[in-house]
């Protein structure tokens, strides 16, 4: 069963990311900025509502897309709160959670750090998942971008990253956080307040909660066991706004957001033959598909995902994605990581990869990574 996500129309429609004026990117210069790096702007204008503020928290909340607000606030009233002197700023592209963590860490848009969907095709043909990356590829080389951890570190800030204890040490906790003390616990708002309160000078506490998108995925938007989620959220926003110590602040952002996918919205690679001509190496998700094409076979393999898909997915060549600027400037180094083919997904649709995925990514019920609104658009919220 798939449970009504109380979707407007307009939230399907395509978001481009405001790289530099509004994105994830965006967050951890301007907090950089009101906490006195050098060299670190503003881009959203923080000082205006903080300033005086020296100890800046920032919590993460995994699939609290903007427009799963109206959903979550009647099992959260303290996010109805916040909302109302919110603001809403776009993920990243893909709008996933590797790429977005990467993201909020550098601040820096995709194509720069590299890590460009939630599995990539790496040049020996094996598939990187991010999710669960130990040490190889090794980290420093495949995502070489400085956090924002490190340089604020330099500076003198105190920075901390609060998340659970299995993630310490990952490849993507090194790409996203490196430079900051990693503090493994499972009550995140316990962390964060301790790391904020210790704090001697200028401090930056960054926290990560994952339990809402997981319920997303597994039973649906506004499904009994999101809203259990959804009630985790607020009485985790309640522990830390009314915990904040004096002259400090707490930003709370997200990844994306998510949507509920319908049986019928489901164009499955292992029950279409036209979908599998002429592909070597599958990678991507369900929502933004990544297709490697053996020698000469572009051509056909755009066509026919074309004729298959219809208005149910953008189907472009990487030249096309890229120059269009969804990840931002793309280096020769990193454009292998995108597919020959990127098939962005729209309305509800997804491009399931049987054989080549676990079949369990199949049987999600909300999906994210493409350029909707309700993927794309995430809230800024803002206590001090």
């Amino acid at each position: 069963m798939v449970p009504d996500d109380c979707l407007p129309a307009s939230a399907l429609e395509p978001v481009r990311p405001a790289y530099g004026s509004g994105s994830l990117a965006d967050v951890l210069p301007s907090v950089c900025a009101l906490l006195g790096v050098r060299g670190a702007a503003d881009v959203l204008g923080l000082r205006d509502a903080l300033d005086g503020v020296t100890r800046v928290g920032v919590l993460l909340v995994d699939g609290l897309g903007a427009h799963q607000m109206p959903v979550l606030t009647p099992y959260a009233p303290v996010v109805a709160d916040l909302a109302a002197s919110g603001r809403t700023l776009t993920a990243g592209f893909p709008s996933t959670t590797p790429v977005s963590l990467v993201t909020v860490g550098t601040g820096a848009p995709p194509g720069a750090h590299g890590i460009l969907g939630f599995t990539v095709r790496q040049p020996d043909g094996q598939v990187l998942n991010h999710i669960q990356w130990k040490h190889h590829p090794d980290p420093a080389a495949w995502q070489p971008v400085p956090t924002r951890f490190e340089t604020a570190y330099a500076a003198g800030v105190e920075v901390t990253v609060v998340s659970k204890p299995e993630f310490e040490g990952s490849g993507l906790t090194v790409s996203a956080y490196r430079g900051a003390t990693y503090v493994g616990t499972d009550d995140i708002a316990a962390g964060m307040l301790a790391a904020l309160s210790s704090a001697s000078g200028p401090a930056l506490v960054y926290g990560y909660h994952a339990d809402l998108d997981h319920r997303g995925h597994q039973s649906g938007v506004d499904s009994p066991e999101w809203r259990e989620a959804a009630a985790g959220v607020g009485a985790l926003l309640d522990r830390l706004v009314h915990g904040l110590p004096p002259r400090s602040a707490l930003l709370v952002v997200a990844d994306h957001g998510q949507l509920n996918v319908p049986p019928d919205a489901r164009f499955d690679m292992a029950d279409i033959p036209e979908l599998r001509a002429g592909v070597v190496g599958v990678a991507g998700e369900p929502r933004v598909r990544y297709l490697h094409t053996a020698s000469g076979a572009l051509d056909d393999v755009v066509a026919a995902w074309r004729g298959v898909l219809g208005p149910a997915a953008w189907v472009l060549t990487r030249g096309e994605a890229v120059d269009g600027g969804w990840y931002g400037p793309v280096p020769a180094g990193h454009r292998n990581r995108i597919g020959d083919v990127v098939v962005i997904c729209q309305g509800r649709n997804v491009a399931l990869a049987g054989g080549w995925e676990p079949p369990s990514v199949g049987r999600l019920v909300a999906y994210h990574a493409s350029v909707t609104a309700a993927e794309m658009e995430i809230p800024l919220l803002i206590a001090r």
